[in-house]
């Protein structure tokens, strides 16, 4: 797996893709203090039917009338909201550590994501990244739900230039941490396009969750 990251079109490059090591996080630190009847429930998974062809990929605009919406300049994000899954949550800017891996949002506040400060901000041109927890903890955590959502779902992130970014979903996937594919989830097409990431998969008692669950987004909307 390689752990470099993806150059952006922000003119502000991240050091290197935020390792799945990662984004599963310190999962462990957290999610190992979890009861094991938690993870017996376990956290929304993706079905078949969600899973699909990126129209940022094939080129298919996600509008509905046709022409994808100009890019936004960059702004930071305030806040997300998946209405489908009840999210409605608050911002923290993400960065990375000493070994260049992404910071998770602080597990003492479940009901936060994070989007990683130094990489594209949503709506610019690039792929933005929105991580959030699974659970915690205290139990279930913002993105709890996040394997439900389906094509086409909406995803509204707010900005702090007044603006509101409006994604629209493409597809849902679950990718073991052994083999995550870096260039597919990080890189960038060059239009504006999202990717939200929890952990996601079976659950060990030894290593956590054993994969991400990474949803798939892109710019169809502003206002």
């Amino acid at each position: 797996m390689r752990n470099g990251f993806t150059r952006t079109t922000t003119g502000r490059p991240p050091r290197r893709v935020p390792s799945v090591k990662t984004l599963a996080w310190t999962a462990l630190a957290g999610t190992l203090l979890l009861t094991h009847a938690l993870h017996l429930d376990g956290p929304s998974r993706p079905t078949a039917a969600q899973a699909g062809p990126s129209a940022a990929r094939t080129g298919v605009r996600a509008g509905p009338d046709g022409p994808a919406p100009l890019p936004l300049p960059a702004a930071d994000p305030t806040r997300v909201r998946i209405p489908a899954i009840g999210v409605d949550a608050p911002l923290t800017p993400l960065g990375l550590d000493g070994t260049g891996a992404l910071r998770p949002p602080p597990a003492t506040s479940p009901t936060v994501a994070g989007w990683y400060a130094d990489g594209t901000t949503p709506g610019a041109p690039g792929t933005a990244v929105v991580a959030g927890h699974v659970d915690t903890p205290m139990g279930p955590a913002v993105f709890h739900r996040l394997g439900t959502v389906s094509r086409g779902t909406e995803i509204a992130v707010d900005r702090e230039d007044g603006r509101t970014a409006l994604f629209t979903v493409d597809k849902v996937e679950v990718h073991p941490k052994d083999g995550f594919p870096d260039d597919q989830v990080y890189g960038s097409s060059g239009r504006p396009e999202l990717r939200l990431i929890t952990c996601g998969g079976d659950w060990s008692e030894s290593t956590g969750y054993e994969a991400n669950t990474v949803v798939y987004a892109t710019l169809t909307g502003t206002r």
